[in-house]
């Protein structure tokens, strides 16, 4: 929430990756419903209108609570985290959908579900929430633990920095896909990974037809003048 000033003063269109995971962290308990629901509201109505992109709890692998009382992992990037927590342990995740869902009647909110990798986790999603409805509205590309699973490279390894390549052909080549099959669905798809506020990519993926970039605030109007600088018809 401490952020939205600085989101108002770059002029972002909106908030495109609203890390929830840290109202959990840094505490000795779970965040109770009325908790995250103001925090949400906040959101909501700051941002008037705009955009908000809530990413449901990403908790696990480099983001520890103790009070989750999650298993010691041999490998927990791979591990229990994110929605395979909250399709496991569902009172949490049902306590923050709530919460969502109460906060979204005071704005633009859109809830974000981190690391699917199965349709069958999109149905029970949607069996929690107890809604029919097409099966997403959007793709949003994390592109860190991307780069991360398609290289087989740990990115909080600091010895492994020379091999780590966000610029690798495979990883570009697997976002232009995503981008490719959103848009014959007749979705959008945007990248909220470190990897959008790249100046050097920003143009390459105006060309790949990318609708979305999710960057710090204080990145937006750099960005924002390479975009408006650039006539996507001679790319």
């Amino acid at each position: 929430v401490k952020d939205i000033a600085l989101v108002l003063a770059n002029d972002a269109a909106g908030i495109g990756l609203f890390r929830s995971e840290f109202i959990y962290l840094g505490r000795t308990d779970f965040p109770t419903e009325e908790e995250q629901f103001n925090i949400y509201k906040t959101v909501a109505e700051n941002m008037a209108g705009k955009p908000a992109i809530i990413r449901t709890l990403d908790i696990g692998a480099d983001k520890q609570c103790d009070y989750f009382n999650l298993d010691k992992e041999d490998n927990p990037a791979l591990g229990v985290r994110a929605i395979r927590i909250c399709l496991t342990r569902t009172d949490i995740f049902k306590t923050q959908l709530r919460a969502l869902y109460r906060a979204s009647a005071y704005g633009n909110i859109h809830i974000m579900y981190p690391m699917i990798a199965n349709m069958w986790e999109i149905d029970r999603i949607k069996e929690i929430e107890d809604e029919l409805a097409k099966k997403v509205d959007f793709f949003s590309i994390g592109t860190n633990d991307l780069t991360q699973y398609t290289l087989a490279v740990d990115r909080q390894n600091p010895k492994l920095d020379t091999f780590f390549d966000a610029h690798h052909p495979a990883v570009l080549k697997m976002i232009k896909m995503v981008v490719d099959n959103a848009h014959r669905a007749g979705i959008w798809a945007g990248i909220c990974g470190e990897l959008g506020a790249d100046t050097s990519l920003t143009q390459k993926f105006l060309e790949m037809g990318v609708d979305e970039l999710s960057v710090s605030p204080g990145r937006i109007l750099p960005i924002r003048k390479i975009i408006r600088d650039t006539d996507v018809s001679e790319l």
